[in-house]
């Protein structure tokens, strides 16, 4: 790792008013996942472009932000990783990383959630982090627990889409039990 931002196969970066195209492809591949064709009208290509050059207008970091996961073999925009609904008293944040169908089962959407948990917890001090998915999303259920998240409950019925309610499992980690699998960053 050449800094805390790249990892062997993906690097964080930060939203780039040409990546418009990118969150595009990004929306239209993960609408297995939500049915969001059922949920959200067709959106132009201008409000996709709009929307890009603001976030790419936003300055860095802050209590929430999306970065760009970008390949590092050919520097392609994979997909996007959040962070939000940070508490800073409590020391907790949450994330989620949404990866294009044709980048995902390459470890990308591994990689980019454990350089944003790198920099929470040894840089923004957080103690733990949080993280919803739908019940029915076994691939990512699966992905944050071999990521060391345990899973702390499950709110039933929780949200409504595709014309029925679903649950949305909670998984969680704290600093320690990251850190426990994981090198801390040095200076040298």
């Amino acid at each position: 790792m050449s800094d805390m931002w790249t990892g062997e196969k993906v690097r964080l970066r930060g939203v780039e008013p040409e990546d418009w195209e990118g969150f595009r492809d990004l929306a239209q591949s993960t609408l297995d996942v939500r049915n969001a064709d059922l949920v959200d009208p067709p959106r132009s290509a201008e409000s996709f472009r709009s929307w890009t050059a603001e976030r790419a207008g936003r300055p860095p970091g802050g209590e929430a932000f999306r970065l760009v996961v970008e390949t590092v073999a050919d520097h392609a925009f994979a997909g996007s990783v959040t962070v939000g609904e940070t508490d800073s008293r409590a020391g907790r944040f949450r994330t989620g990383v949404v990866i294009a169908r044709e980048h995902r089962r390459m470890g990308y959407a591994a990689e980019a959630t454990e350089l944003v948990l790198t920099y929470m917890f040894a840089e923004q001090r957080y103690n733990k982090c949080e993280v919803e998915v739908y019940a029915f999303n076994d691939a990512s259920i699966a992905l944050y627990r071999r990521l060391g998240f345990v899973e702390e409950g499950r709110l039933r019925q929780h949200e409504f889409f595709a014309g029925g309610h679903h649950d949305v499992v909670l998984l969680g980690i704290t600093a320690d039990e990251h850190w426990a699998t994981h090198r801390r960053p040095s200076v040298r």
